[in-house]
């Protein structure tokens, strides 16, 4: 997330440019959260026209489609404006105040080089979605596509005039020459890398794109700048082609469960359920030590695989748990450390999106793959409470009075209702009542009613800012996830996904080194292409090879998939870190050092589940 401080510092500049800002914010933050609430009413009519009134809304999801594309953009928009995009600022915070402002001021002309070298390509790609027609609304696509071009541009807007804001303009101009001489010279310089070949994945992959992420440029400017470096300089791919995977990126229905789920964890605590549902389980493990991490732990499996998302689980778990935590004296570090954690332990818990891509893309069954992903999460979640048990075995309690049994008991009544919740979730997602991506908003539905008529809070003046808090933080989000998109794809036309297969089935040391080296080699990937990219590319290629070996093929998956997750959730490129570190609206510098004991936690718990099949398969 980003670090306000420098924001402030730059801001103090002409008044009247202040006013543009303002006036120009509100002018997206009004759609934006129109947008929000569209989606949310569009998917619950879907849900209750098909399942109440037996006649389905066949363009339900269409129209939710094209509303979430804006909505991604916008809340981007909003986002980049608030200075609310993820990015890492370890290295920059430690610089001198005038060197950090100008550090500031460079990643803000980053940021705008990325905009201005998408802009065309992104009106490129719009144009071209004029001619294509959507098959149940009949309308062109040009509705849907033109959100990219549009926020691209207003994010440029907010760009300079943050530029322009700064009180030291020399500063500012100093900003965007360095940037441009860097941009230049990458230029001057496509000759030679045309004739690297596969050297250049290392180059932009990992130089450029780790440089501008340590160099405290937004995680997905940063994603952005090195896949469009990659694409532009050393291949002939045409530019639009980055927009249209961006777009695939932000554009997965399934992602549609991230806003709303954002949503539903600020009107849980808005309504009271969250204070409930904490009193409740304070009760329970609050003279524990470690008590609510141990909550935290077991919160994320239940939830977890509900919407398919990690970012929407970690969503509906975080606003609920973290402030209670805080009071207690946890550390946003560490909490926000445990969270990314427990969203590595449960990327096997079914029904997890990526189990269904693992048998979509491999034959195997997806019932089997149910049923083997229950436990090796449970092995990981055990580690991660040991680590929590370490960490709080000192914890000084003395002041935590235990409740007698009838207090539990009367907090057990008035939080049953929100303690139902999750059960009402997961009861419509696996009776069909609704999708994994509509299953929100019933539970958006479920908590109004219980905030009007079971806790009588309803504080109607905080809608709103609710609803623009839920796109600004989808929109930093869905950004990373549209441009992770675009260099996943920008691997495969490397080839280099074969490679790595062709490399793999090469080994000697049968099917154990096959085995570490897979894990090894999906904690990698699984930091820069996530599960379903990741899966779509190798799964057809390796799963095979681990046939051949003698490997199980619901074994095998887990691991991989548990390889992946840490990969995903480990600083500093695992995007899902990020998601955690933005929906517990804490800098990502302040979860590096406690994430490294959960994440070695973790490799453990994978390396176990590796070592004994019958974790994964004892059960089939």
């Amino acid at each position: 997330m980003a670090s306000h401080s420098g924001v402030a510092a730059s801001a103090a500049g002409p008044r009247w440019l202040a006013q543009i800002d303002a006036v120009l914010g509100l002018m997206v933050e009004i759609p934006a959260a129109f947008l929000v609430l569209a989606d949310i009413v569009v998917l619950f009519s879907g849900v209750v026209a098909r399942y109440v009134l037996h006649a389905p809304l066949l363009w339900s999801d269409e129209l939710a489609s094209i509303l979430f594309l804006w909505l991604a953009m916008l809340g981007s928009v909003i986002a980049l404006q608030r200075g609310e995009h993820m990015r890492m600022t370890a290295l920059v915070s430690k610089a001198s105040p005038q060197r950090r402002a100008l550090y500031e001021l460079v990643a803000t002309a980053a940021c705008l080089a990325f905009l201005a070298l998408v802009a065309y390509p992104a009106w490129e790609y719009a144009a071209d979605e004029k001619a294509i027609t959507t098959p149940a609304l009949e309308i062109s696509n040009l509705w849907r596509a033109a959100a990219l071009p549009v926020g691209i541009a207003l994010m440029a807007c907010f760009a300079v005039l943050r530029l322009l804001r700064t009180s030291q303009l020399m500063q500012s101009l100093q900003a965007v020459l360095i940037v441009s001489a860097i941009a230049v010279a990458f230029w001057l310089a496509a000759p030679v890398f045309e004739g690297l070949g596969r050297l250049n994945l290392l180059i932009f992959f990992v130089g450029v794109a780790g440089s501008c992420v340590f160099a405290g440029i937004p995680i997905a400017f940063a994603f952005g700048l090195a896949t469009f470096g990659y694409l532009a300089l050393s291949t002939g791919t045409p530019l639009p082609a980055i927009v249209g995977r961006m777009d695939e990126g932000m554009s997965h229905l399934i992602l549609l469960a991230v806003p709303l789920f954002v949503f539903l964890g600020l009107l849980i605590e808005m309504t009271g359920m969250a204070r409930a549902m904490i009193a409740f389980l304070a009760s329970l493990l609050g003279h524990v030590k470690g008590g609510l991490s141990y909550v935290l732990v077991g919160a994320m499996y239940l939830v977890s695989g509900i919407s398919g998302s990690k970012a929407a689980d970690m969503a509906a778990i975080a606003p609920a748990l973290f402030p209670e935590m805080k009071k207690r004296g946890a550390k946003p570090g560490d909490l926000v450390a445990l969270l990314s954690a427990t969203g590595a332990q449960t990327e096997t818990v079914p029904p997890s999106l990526v189990l269904i891509t693992i048998g979509s893309v491999t034959g195997i069954s997806i019932a089997a793959l149910f049923t083997g992903g229950l436990l090796p999460a449970i092995v990981l979640g055990l580690m991660l409470c040991l680590v929590v048990w370490y960490r709080y075995r000192d914890e000084d309690l003395s002041h935590v009075r235990r409740p007698a049994w009838g207090e539990v008991g009367r907090l057990f009544a008035i939080a049953f209702p929100a303690l139902a919740l999750p059960f009402v979730i997961r009861a419509a997602v696996i009776q069909g009542v609704a999708t994994a991506t509509e299953v929100s908003t019933i539970g958006i539905a479920y908590s109004v009613l219980a905030g009007l008529l079971v806790y009588r809070q309803f504080d109607v003046k905080r809608i709103v800012p609710m609803l623009v808090d839920t796109a600004s933080l989808s929109g930093a989000i869905l950004l990373i996830i549209g441009t992770a998109t675009a260099m996943a794809w920008g691997l495969t036309q490397s080839g280099f996904s074969r490679l790595l297969a062709e490399t793999m089935a090469g080994l000697p040391g049968g099917a154990p080194m096959f085995m570490a080296v897979s894990i090894l080699a999906f904690v990698v990937l699984g930091s820069v292409l996530e599960g379903i990219p990741a899966i779509v590319l190798f799964g057809p290629l390796l799963f095979p090879i681990a046939r051949a070996l003698g490997i199980h093929e619901v074994h095998y998956a887990m691991v991989v998939i548990l390889s992946m997750g840490l990969g995903l959730f480990a600083p500093p490129l695992g995007v899902g870190y990020y998601a955690a570190c933005a929906i517990g609206r804490v800098s990502p510098d302040e979860g590096i050092r406690p994430i490294v004991g959960y994440m070695v936690a973790l490799l453990i718990g994978t390396v176990i589940v590796a070592a004994i099949p019958w974790i994964s398969i004892g059960f089939l």
